[in-house]
């Protein structure tokens, strides 16, 4: 059985097809629909992109203050503050796309986000879900430089052992478990015996409330 939950992820398609055949749900990155009207507003006078801009950065600010509480504290500030925004936004942008040629690049920004509609809003609703995949994306810059050396794996299995250790890498440095204590640690565990059935146990999340290690700096 595969993973089945919430997926954040960019605009790429390829997600939509995997969202259709699993139990993944999408969930939007709102920084890359900024990024569509931040470009034409910087190309020069850009009213519309400039709008669009604006009330996406109060979803923002709405960001900076709920950083570091918990996923019902989010949700419930989001509910408030964030959903009259989105809930504006998305028949202003409508009404602006009736408005302006359909050839341009501004049009393309707004039927890219009015696409994605119902996964950038998704936020709203729970509180484990960030605003962006800005967070997940640096996590990965590192895999991504290293993308030439790891090329050749040795096999679609290797492929995605890697894979593996590297989402449990990242995942440890995002949760302040140092990676290479964690790993040795799991490894011992697991050869001693630790049962399949409390598997869960050992996740990075759960294990950094069980034992002092190191924070990653």
């Amino acid at each position: 059985m595969g993973f089945a939950g919430i997926l954040q992820v960019d605009g790429y398609g390829g997600y939509r097809v995997l969202a259709d055949k699993s139990g993944v749900t999408l969930a939007f990155c709102w920084a890359h629909v900024r990024r569509r009207f931040y470009e034409l507003a910087a190309a020069g006078p850009a009213p519309i992109a400039s709008e669009a801009l604006r009330r996406i950065a109060e979803l923002y600010r709405v960001e900076d203050d709920v950083r570091g509480r918990s996923a019902e504290q989010r949700r419930v500030v989001r509910q408030d503050r964030s959903r009259p925004i989105v809930v504006e936004l998305e028949p202003w942008l409508r009404e602006k796309l009736g408005l302006i040629s359909q050839k341009t690049k501004l049009a393309e920004a707004i039927r890219y986000t009015l696409s994605r509609w119902e996964g950038l809003s998704r936020f709203l609703d729970d509180g484990r879900i960030e605003i962006d995949s800005n967070t997940v994306e640096r996590s990965i810059r590192p895999i991504a430089l290293n993308r030439k050396n790891a090329l050749f794996a040795g096999s679609d299995g290797g492929a995605e052992h890697w894979a593996v250790i590297a989402s449990l890498i990242e995942t440890c440095k995002l949760n302040g478990v140092e990676p290479l204590g964690y790993l040795a640690d799991l490894l011992t565990r697991i050869v001693n015996g630790h049962p399949n059935s409390q598997i869960d146990d050992l996740l990075p999340w759960v294990y950094i409330n069980k034992l002092e290690l190191k924070a990653v700096t």
